[in-house]
């Protein structure tokens, strides 16, 4: 049976290219490696439970080396494939304390940050998992990048988006005009055009939090969760929880069904004064994201996440990120005026 004939992504972003005419194609080569490796990392997650379970999938190689880690292998995969692309002058890794330089004699304008394996945790029980990449314009004028480079406001983005590893593999992204999914075919090796121009919902009936944290919480945060759970038809509540524990299936689901994610501050405890998400690999990427589909993304007390001006590559921040609609009443409940 002839499959149906579909827009690959490749061919998507050539399109959004030719909109373009200064368009020098650096951007759109970035963007087909960052593909590659994507393809590469899902294949190895597909054989994870083998090689856990069966020891089927090369627990030693040819060489005799134990098989890296899955979350360890997204990240050197990732490293190696954008390292000597010639389109980037520096990157930065979650699973990295410093920033990464590229191959010398492959320095291009661009720079990559990249958590290469968000939700690894969740492997062993097959929750779905992904990488999420960030990329920017360099600020230094030539040469290796350097930390000044990766240190910009998710404003300034170019491109972000997630590959997420899971009952199919799908790409999401967004170049600052829409945000677009993409489907992996297994058997041709090709990402099609599965969900155009996704947009948010202005108001969603979707909650994501981790109660178990609730004791941690300020009291305008207790006080939004608690008008969730209240009873009101106008406004479609009680709004039903929804909660991974993967933040990027989260935010996913809630990307194509609605809903508002929240991961705040645990302003009781002292050992976590600023937030558990880091904000150049997880936040702002994401936040460039939900706004580009119609959503909003702050902390919690009210900052634009893409106005957050960054002071250190694992720096951290609170988050909440969704419905437009729902995150303006978030803000009502933190500000003392609902």
């Amino acid at each position: 049976m002839n499959k149906p004939l579909g827009i690959t992504v490749s061919r998507h972003i050539m399109d959004s290219q030719r909109l373009h005419p200064e368009a020098t194609g650096e951007l759109s080569g970035l963007l087909g490696e960052l593909i590659v490796a994507a393809k590469t990392i899902s294949a190895e997650v597909n054989m994870a439970g083998l090689a856990d379970i069966l020891g089927q999938s090369g627990k030693v190689n040819v060489q005799g080396e134990k098989v890296q880690k899955l979350d360890e292998f997204a990240n050197n995969t990732i490293k190696r494939r954008m390292a000597q692309c010639g389109y980037l002058c520096v990157m930065g890794s979650e699973e990295e304390d410093d920033i990464i330089p590229v191959k010398e004699g492959y320095v291009g304008k661009y720079t990559l940050t990249f958590d290469p394996l968000d939700g690894s945790s969740n492997i062993d029980v097959n929750v779905s998992i992904g990488t999420i990449f960030s990329i920017h314009r360099r600020r230094t004028a030539s040469g290796q990048g350097t930390v000044e480079d990766l240190l910009q406001k998710g404003r300034d983005q170019v491109a972000a988006g997630y590959i997420i590893y899971g009952s199919s593999t799908m790409m999401v992204y967004t170049t600052g005009e829409g945000v677009h999914g993409f489907t992996l075919d297994p058997s041709v090796g090709e990402f099609y055009l599965s969900h155009p121009d996704i947009t948010f919902p202005a108001r969603s009936r979707y909650y994501s939090v981790n109660e178990g944290n609730s004791r941690y919480w300020s009291e305008g945060m207790s006080r939004y969760i608690e008008y969730l759970k209240s009873e009101d038809k106008a406004t479609h509540r009680p709004y039903s929880a929804r909660y991974i524990g993967s933040m990027l299936a989260d935010l996913h689901r809630n990307l194509i069904a609605g809903g508002i994610f929240l991961y705040p501050r645990d302003s009781k405890d002292p050992s976590k004064p600023e937030g558990k998400l880091r904000l150049l690999y997880e936040a702002a990427p994401f936040a460039f994201v939900v706004e580009q589909a119609g959503g909003r993304a702050i902390t919690d007390d009210g900052r634009n996440i893409l106005d957050i001006e960054p002071t250190s590559l694992h720096q951290r921040v609170p988050l909440v990120i969704g419905s437009r609609q729902d995150v303006d009443m978030f803000e009502r409940f933190i500000t003392g005026k609902n």
